[in-house]
Parts: structure tokens; sequence; C-alpha cells
């Protein structure tokens, strides 16, 4: 500089402050002019290098970096420019190598040591990086940024609570800073301290209003909060700000899709990956929205898409296998079904416990996959205060939370059990959290219970509060861990008490879940540990309505497609529940039992032709294949009259199905696991005083139901006893079965104001 001309001088000079005044095309000219007069100017070779850098032209930065370098090779400032280049081109391992010699020239600059540690954790290496965001903190206490990306590193290593110490540390710094105000809400966010996040979110957007991403965030909360519409109106301010933002697209479709607004979401689905084709999660996010629209075939492809670009992805695995359970897609089955034992061993968020129940009969495996899901999805959340003990009241108070109260099987099953509760005992109030469906049975839950209260539009913990506010004693969750449930109001504590029954079929995972209604056929007690509640022991599980109506119509079997004289096998369980393994079964039934059929239920036209392509594949007449699709409960009911016996799935066995065949009063042979899905039919058959239909063996149900078919004796003996017992054994003895519900409900509430632990109990 010192031999420099001032006109040279001067017109560096204005470069340089072109490039702080953001004006790079300025700069550009100016130095460029420069370099044709003196080429090989250190300082104006390593602006023009940054010039481009700032204008994200790396590859072209990149070059005059190397200029730079070459006149002096140690220089830490230009090497420390050079690296952010490449790893902004993602060659991130060259990057950090460059990184580490810079801290070698110059180990006193906390900059440097921060470089490291952003570089650590692009290639995720995040334990790592902490070590340097210290160090870089050590060196400058008020290094804001190195302690806000030390709470990003915390936050990926799911060690939030810490997080947002660094977060705060960078906040108390420098109040004005936006980044760390948005991260800190993000990790409030993820932690469910929904409010708290939106304060931060409001702080950020205060100082900068125009922040798209503020906006963005704020309306992922608001999401989570069940606020779709201000979600959408918030994620419509940063796409207004930021047109382009392909994430905000793709959630805006979610929240549509929550709404079931599924054609528009399709459109911001689409819209989002138009801008991101490699945005793994939006096609993910854009296959959940094809399976709502039963669009099977798509939805798979578009998981399979999403499993491309990123391999793990938190529980898309999972949706991909089910959606081709649906349409009885088995290619693959086993090879996906081995990694995603192995993965949920080794506690990966793979799969979500429903979909597992279906595949496998492993019951400690079940439980490990609950307490996944919980841990990652619904913790215990002290949010709310401790609900302090009230005095014993004359009745009960007992809450019923669902998504089902509606035209579906829990209702179906559950409808006459409101109805029957002793009133004068019980106060009994449902809350809804799904879809209004007009039909006669939301009429009639409607006018059971003591209050109906719709809180479709609540969000988790305000349910949880208006429960707590009408005192309710015992919780009761309808639904599990089955779609459209709402795991996270029981997270928070809605009730002293809390419960599951009847809607998922195996253990929660989590502690705040004090009972598991079931009997001794389904949890027998050597089977007790793979549960995390206390078993509340009924004498049978399964409650039942009564007064299912089944019609008077009497169905010709030549309508339905089956042949007059043939012995109809017939399984009316849904697609996803046929495993290779139980077809294989039903094949070899088949062709043991000459002229036989199997009448099936046909969700969608996928499984029908797939069912018909194993069955060819196995050298089997496929024309033996008969398919029943939807029809008016009443004449489902009746359907079955035309059937001579049910053949149930494993190990996911039928449950409302199995109820409406005996019902009807065609019998169930079923195959027993170890699991809870797997023992339920056992349990119905056990309620209806027939034992003799349960095996334990594969090779056991098999020979049975080749007997039954050949010997019309025995199984017109086992059909008088079904229509002998349907009216006089437990099962379909729903007041009976309230009765003992009721007795169980005394017993729990009765050891918590005894200041008693939860405890297994029986009812006798």
């Amino acid at each position: 500089m010192f031999s420099m001309n001032p006109q040279l001088q001067a017109l560096l000079q204005q470069a340089i402050q072109a490039v702080e005044d953001g004006n790079f095309i300025k700069a550009e000219e100016l130095l460029q002019y420069f370099l044709n007069v003196k080429p090989a100017e250190f300082t104006a070779l390593h602006l023009l290098a940054i010039v481009y850098a700032s204008q994200n032209k790396h590859d072209t930065a990149l070059e005059w970096y190397e200029k730079v370098l070459h006149i002096i090779p140690d220089d830490s400032s230009a090497l420390s420019n050079y690296a952010s280049s490449l790893s902004a081109i993602g060659r991130i391992q060259e990057a950090l190598n460059i990184f580490r010699k810079v801290l070698e020239i110059n180990p006193s600059d906390p900059v440097f040591f921060y470089n490291i540690a952003n570089t650590l954790c692009e290639l995720g290496k995040y334990e790592e990086a902490l070590f340097y965001y210290e160090q870089s903190i050590k060196l400058d206490p008020e290094y804001f940024q190195a302690y806000n990306n030390y709470g990003k590193a915390l936050y990926d290593l799911k060690r939030l609570p810490e997080s947002l110490t660094f977060y705060e540390n960078a906040i108390v710094i420098n109040p004005f800073f936006i980044d760390g105000l948005i991260n800190k809400g993000v990790s409030l966010n993820e932690l469910k301290r929904y409010d708290e996040a939106i304060a931060h979110y409001d702080k950020a957007l205060s100082l900068k209003s125009d922040y798209a991403e503020g906006w963005s965030n704020k309306g992922v909360t608001l999401h989570e909060l069940k606020r779709y519409d201000e979600a959408i109106a918030h994620y419509d301010k940063a796409l207004s700000l930021k047109p382009d933002y392909a994430e905000t697209w793709s959630n805006k479709g979610v929240s549509l899709n929550e709404l079931k607004r599924y054609d528009e979401a399709i459109v911001y689905h689409n819209k989002a990956l138009s801008l991101k084709p490699d945005y793994a999660e939006g096609w993910s996010n854009k296959g959940i929205t094809l399976n709502e629209l039963k669009q099977y075939d798509e939805a798979i492809a578009h998981y399979d898409k999403a499993l491309n670009l990123k391999p793990v992805i938190d529980w898309v695995p999972g949706f991909l296998l089910h959606t081709k359970m649906k349409i009885c897609s088995w290619s693959g089955l086993a090879e996906s079904l081995e990694n995603i034992i192995k993965k949920v061993a080794a506690n990966e968020k793979i799969i979500n416990p429903f979909e597992l129940l279906v595949l496998n009969d492993d019951a400690l495996l079940h439980k490990k996959s609950s307490e996944i899901y919980i841990q990652s999805r619904y913790p215990l959340n002290p949010v709310l205060e401790p609900i302090l003990k009230r005095p014993q009241s004359q009745k009960i108070r007992i809450g019923y939370f669902s998504a089902d109260f509606r035209n579906h099987p829990v209702s179906l099953l559950t409808a006459e059990l409101y109805e029957l509760h002793d009133k004068s005992k019980f106060e009994i109030i449902a809350f809804s959290f799904g879809a209004d469906d007009k039909s006669p049975m939301r009429l009639r839950l409607s006018q059971a219970f003591n209050q109906f209260i719709d809180v479709s539009n609540m969000s988790d913990s305000e349910i949880a509060e208006l429960s707590r506010n009408l005192q309710i004693d015992i919780a009761v969750d309808l639904g599990g861990h089955t779609q459209g449930s709402r795991t996270g109001i029981f997270s928070y504590r809605a009730a002293p008490i809390q419960t599951s029954y009847i809607g998922y079929l195996g253990t929660m995972g989590a502690e705040y879940y004090d009972y598991l209604l079931a009997d001794k056929s389904i949890i027998p007690d050597e089977l007790k540990k793979f549960y995390s509640e206390k078993i509340a022991y009924l004498p049978s599980y399964q409650v039942n309505d009564r007064k299912r109506i089944i019609s008077e119509r009497q169905f010709r079997r030549e309508e339905l497609g089956l042949p007059e004289t043939s012995f109809v096998f017939c399984c009316f369980n849904s697609n996803y529940k046929i495993l290779p393994s139980t077809f294989d079964s039903w094949m070899r039934i088949l062709n043991a039992v000459e002229g036989s059929v199997l009448f099936l239920y046909a969700d969608n036209e996928w499984a029908k032709a797939n069912l018909i392509d194993e069955s060819s594949l196995r050298g089997f007449d496929s024309t033996r294949l008969v398919f029943g699709g939807r029809i008016p409960k009443e004449e489902y009911l009746a359907r079955y009259r035309v059937c001579d016996l049910f053949l149930d799935t494993f190990p996911y066995n039928a449950g409302t199905t199995a109820s409406d065949a005996l019902w009807a009063g065609l019998p169930v042979l079923t195959l027993m696991g170890e699991s809870f899905a797997s023992r339920v039919a056992a349990s119905l058959l056990s309620a209806i005083g027939l034992p003799e239909m349960i095996t334990k063996t594969q090779e056991e149900y098999e020979t049975l139901a080749i007997e039954l078919a050949m010997n019309s004796q025995k199984l017109k003996n086992i059909k008088l006893k079904l229509a002998n017992n349907r009216l006089t054994t437990p099962l379909f003895d729903t007041p009976l079965f309230t009765k003992n519900l009721e007795a169980a409900y005394i017993n729990m509430y009765e050891r918590y104001h005894a200041d008693l632990e939860p405890e297994h109990i029986a009812i006798t």
C-alpha cells in the first residue's frame, strides 16, 4: 500500500466502501479496473474474492482466493475465507482441513474456533463441535453468535433444555439478536412450551417485521396448537416476503391437510417441490396427503422418493410399509420388516407403534416402539401445575376422549356403554376432537353423555386444562396410538387417573398412563411385563352394542359372486392386516377343501389386483377369491349369513369384525399369539364360550379350518352353540360389562383417594 500511487489508493478505498455498502457490482468494476493496472496486489485480489463470495459465486471466488494464497500462502484471513467458500459448495471436509490449518497459524482468534465448530456441525459432528464453540466463547465471552450456534448444536443433539440456556446467553448479550430469539422459539416449540415459543417469535418479528423465517416458524407452532387457520395466515405472510420459501409452501400444505382440504394441500406441496425438487420432507408430506386421498400408489411413490433423497426421515419408512400393506403390495416386505426391527431395537424413530402391531407379534418390541414414539412426540409435559387432590365425591367423573365419536368401529362397540352407565354414580363427559360426520351414530352418542363437548379446535394443553376444570377423575383414552388420537392431552395430565381402552391394542409406553383395560385372555400374568401400565383386568375385554341391527335382507350367494354349493370361508378384516404368511395359510386351506372359496373385503382396487396376482403366483385359481365392497352396516352384518366360517388374520386379529361375525351367528377361527393385538379374537371367543375356535400354531389353525369345512356336523354343532351362547354369555352382555367396568373405575378411584399408587387390579 505504501508504494501505491494516490489515484490507485483512492480507487481501492472506493472499492472497500462499496463492499461495506453492499454494492458488489460497483466494487467488482472498481477492483477489476484496479487489477488491470496492478494485477498482483494482495488486498485487491482478496477483496475481489470476497465480492464474488458475497454474491454466492463461490466457484469464481475460489479462483481468486487461490491467487491471493499464491502470494501469501499462510494468510489466516484469506485461508479462512477460502475455506468458507469451499464449505458453501459442499466441499466440507476440505474446508475443515483448511480451518484447522488456520487455527494452527492463529490459535488466539475466537472466530477460527467458531468456524471449525460450524463446519463440524455441517458434517454432523455436533459433540466435537461443542468443544470448539467452548474455546471460542472462552476467548470472547461476548461472542453471542458462538452462544447461538452452540445452542443449535445442542438442539441437533436433542439436548433441548440445555440449548435454551445458550440461546438465552446470546440474547442477553445482544437483545436485538433475531436469530437467537427465533432459535430459542424453535427449541421451546419442540419442548411443547408453545406460548413461550410464540412470545419469542413475536419479539423477533417486532424487531424485524419482514423476517420470513420468523413468520413461518410461528406458523409451525400455531399448527402444533391446532390453530390451523392462524398457521396458514402466518405461512401466507412468510410467502409474501419470500415467495421461493419451499419449506413454507410445504408447511401450508400440511396445515391444509389437517383441515381435510386435501386438494388444496396438494397444490401447495407441488409448489414446494417445484421450488426444491430435492426436498425430502416435501415428498413425504405430499405422500401423507395422497394417502388421505386414498391414492395409495402415488403415496408409495412419494415416500420412496423421500427416502431415496434422505434415507433417514422420522417415521417415513413406517408410513411407506403401512401404505404398501393397505394395497397388499408385499415385495421386499421381509427385508423392510427386518430393517425396521433392527432400527426399533436401536431406538430409532422409524415406525409408529400402530403400524408395527400389524407386522409383528413381538410384545417386547411393541413396548419399545411405543416408548420411542412417546419420548419423541409426547413426553411427560409438566407445564401445567400438579393436580391437587379433591375430596371424594358421590359421583365419579369419567372423561372419554376420542376422535371417533362418529360412524367408526370404536363407537360401534362402545355406544351402548355410555347409555348404560349408572348416572347416579358416574358423570360421563365426552371430549370429541374428531370430525362430526352428521351420522345417526353421532346423534346417538351426543345424547348418551351427561356432556358432549367438541374440543376439536382446542390445543392439547387447553383440553387438559378444561378436563381439570371440569374435575374429571378418570380420563379414558379411546384412541391411543391410532389416527386422529391426541396423546398430548394425557402428557399434560388431564386427570389424576388416566387409562387406555379399546382404540389401541397395546401398551402406550408412557409413564402418565396409569391403567390399561384388558382381560386374562389378552394379558395373562406372564405377559404383564410387556406393558408400561398397570392392568385393570375385566372378566371380558371388549364391550359391544346389542342395538346393532342386522338387516332382514336375505342375500343370495349368486348376487355376491359366490358359488351356491361351495364352502365359503371369509375374512372382512382391513386389507393391511393380511400378511403373506396368513395368505399362504389361506391358500393351503382352500387347496385342501375342494371347491371352497374365500370371500374378502376389498378396500381398494390395488389390493384386489395384488391379491389376485399373489394367488396366481402360488399356482392358485384366482377365481376362488371373491371380493366384497363396503355396504350399509345393517346389510354388511346380514352378508355374514352367506358365509360358513370366518378366518382371522395374524398377528393383528379381528376385533370389531370378529364381534360382527359372532353377532351375526358366524363362527370365527383365530390364531393366538403373544401380543395384545394377536389375542383379541381369543378374548372374544372365550367370552362367548367358544374356546375350541382358538388355535396356537399355524398348523392347528389350518387343520381346524379344513376339518370344519369337511365335517359339516361339527361345524353345525359349533354354530348351534354360538346361537345358544350369543345372548347368555358375557360377550354381548353389555349391562354386565358396564357394571364390571364401573367396578374397575371405583377401584382405581378408591386407590387414588387412599394415597395408593396404581396397581394391577382384577374385577371378578
